[in-house]
């Protein structure tokens, strides 16, 4: 059927009447953008209307259909070929208008799945609940595409967009993760301790320790080779002060105050803000934090982080000889040669530069026993 002849054809036979689009259109009750549409070949009459307009132009269903007027001779054979056609037309205009909503589920079950990412919480069961739904709306979208295919291959086909769906939510949750420190939303079992939380996912686990405090921090298990006897556990953000991060701030001399900064920055006590000075000639680092001594003090927190940040700040940065701690309550000293003499094995720990796995046995690791933190504090800042 060809729109564009048909189009040329209704154009003609109302201009014979003496009609403009405007008039035609009034008559037949529609805009006239309608008749300009057919008239351009990119639409046809509706059958609604089809008997009326052909009575309008003084013309047959059957001229209308053919793009012109049928003889006689011919009536018969263009009658059929134009039932054929319509019938072909009307098909593929139920395709095409089947597959514009097949399109919009897809889209909306999208849609769906984002809102869930976006909007609720990782441990918001609302965010499962929209992703579920969202799969479910985008799935009946693609079983209308794929409904032409036989019965088993409609089976196939749905199975794999569902497993192909499942393991974007699984890759995006697993990003979601790793690079916002969040929960994932679809573990199968969480675990909650008295130290931590822990999220069971398909192919990973999740630790989440020191939860809900300034120091919380994510530990991704994707080889599942921690369980909570032997999960790495410190009182502090593990991502910000651990070995790992601030090896980055090793340094041969005081006074890079970049460097310092970034240091005393990822170190413990700093969460409650500070500022700190450099003595050049005595080769000393005082740092004065906006916070009173024992208000910080629970479960031995600031012996751990003074501790703790005095070994690190020794081992990285080489030349600094002695250490100030000023608080609004008290003032803690410390000199390198007290921890070289005080502190159990700090050479291990500095050996060869910086031993990484020893500075996690002995100093991030001794931070979870109380009695060593203790007798060890008292040696070092008290005596």
């Amino acid at each position: 059927m060809n729109q564009e002849k048909i189009g040329k054809f209704i154009a003609t036979c109302r201009k014979e009447q003496n009609l403009t689009q405007e008039q035609l259109a009034e008559k037949l009750g529609i805009t006239y953008k309608a008749v300009s549409k057919w008239e351009c070949g990119k639409g046809l009459p509706d059958a609604s209307i089809m008997m009326e307009l052909c009575k309008i132009l003084k013309i047959t269903v059957n001229d209308l259909l053919s793009g012109e007027k049928v003889d006689k001779e011919h009536y018969q054979k263009k009658l059929e070929q134009n039932i054929i056609d319509t019938i072909d037309y009307t098909d593929k205009k139920v395709t095409k208008k089947n597959k514009s909503i097949a399109m919009m589920l897809m889209i909306v079950g999208l849609g769906l799945t984002f809102i869930a990412f976006t909007i609720f919480p990782s441990e918001s069961s609302w965010g499962s609940i929209f992703s579920v739904i969202g799969l479910i709306i985008s799935l009946i979208g693609f079983s209308k595409i794929i409904k032409k295919a036989s019965y088993l291959k409609r089976i196939l086909y749905n199975f794999l967009y569902v497993i192909a769906f499942l393991i974007t939510l699984l890759i995006i949750d697993y990003s979601c993760v790793v690079l916002n420190k969040v929960p994932p939303r679809f573990s199968y079992l969480k675990e909650t301790g008295d130290a931590m939380i822990v999220y069971k996912a398909p192919f990973y686990n999740v630790y989440r320790i020191n939860r809900n405090t300034k120091n919380e921090y994510y530990i991704i298990d994707t080889k599942k080779e921690y369980t909570e006897s032997n999960i790495p556990i410190t009182p502090f953000n593990r991502d910000k002060s651990g070995i790992d991060n601030i090896i980055q701030y090793k340094n041969q001399y005081v006074g890079n105050n970049s460097n310092d900064s970034h240091l005393i920055d990822n170190l413990p006590l700093a969460e409650y803000g500070y500022v700190f000075e450099i003595d050049s000639k005595n080769l000393g680092l005082t740092i004065d934090y906006h916070i009173t001594d024992w208000y910080v003090n629970e479960s031995h927190y600031l012996e751990k982080s003074l501790l703790y940040n005095s070994v690190s700040i020794f081992a990285l940065i080489e030349n600094v000889e002695n250490i100030t701690f000023n608080f609004s309550g008290n003032t803690y000293t410390v000199s390198r040669k007290q921890i070289n003499k005080l502190y159990p094995n700090f050479k291990d720990i500095v050996n060869n530069g910086i031993n990484q796995n020893n500075f996690n046995k002995y100093l991030e690791s001794k931070m979870n026993d109380n009695d060593f933190v203790e007798d060890t504090f008292k040696k070092i800042f008290l005596n």
